[in-house]
């Protein structure tokens, strides 16, 4: 056998693996990103990588093309949207853009990465759409909306009116709750990373 094919618990080698996609969206102050992380960090066996984006900013510091971001002028940017080249992509203000190239993450799949996508519930529910049963999306979802009040005012980072800004986007968020595979209630947090684990097994590991 060759001496750099990787033979996975349920029989399949490197070369014949292909990834998944698993998506999350989540209020913010729900624990989404302290879920994703303790995930590719404690679970290496999942194979879980963010997809690589591109920007149409500068590179900053030690950022190589490729690594931490592809880089694009504005105007390649534009000329990739206008042949449909993203997944998705948004123009944060004028000529700066973030963006997701489908191509980038099919490199991904065909390499036997599970590529995680941590966006907004528009997004979320687009790549879904898109992918279809090759995507897992799941939602973490707060108690209740008191109890994000009390997380995010607990953090001390955020003036009274930001946190009334980010309550009232969490209710128009919450509405999108449904249209997600799974929807994981954030009470207690070793539970929802448990319960998260669970289910991406249960994705991962079908036939």
């Amino acid at each position: 056998m060759d001496n750099n094919q990787h033979i996975y618990p349920n029989g399949q080698s490197s070369t014949q693996h292909k990834g998944a996609l698993v998506i999350f969206s989540a209020p913010s102050g729900s624990g989404k990103s302290t879920i994703i992380n303790w995930l590719m960090q404690s679970h290496p066996e999942l194979r879980l990588a963010f997809s690589i984006s591109c920007t149409s900013r500068a590179p900053r510091g030690t950022e190589q093309h490729g690594v931490e971001y592809f880089f694009l002028s504005p105007e390649e940017f534009r000329q990739r949207i206008a042949q449909d080249e993203f997944l998705e992509y948004e123009e944060v203000y004028k000529d700066r853009f973030y963006g997701t190239l489908k191509e980038q993450v099919q490199r991904q799949l065909d390499a036997g990465q599970n590529v995680v996508f941590d966006v907004d519930v528009k997004g979320g529910c687009n790549i879904k759409r898109f992918y279809g049963d090759k995507a897992l999306s799941i939602f973490i979802q707060p108690p209740s909306i008191e109890a994000l009040r009390q997380r995010l005012e607990g953090r001390a980072t955020d003036a009274p009116e930001v946190i009334n800004d980010r309550i009232a986007r969490a209710e128009y968020e919450l509405s999108f709750a449904p249209q997600f595979d799974k929807v994981i209630i954030n009470d207690d947090l070793e539970t929802a990373k448990r319960q998260t684990l669970e289910v991406i097994n249960a994705f991962l590991s079908r036939p």
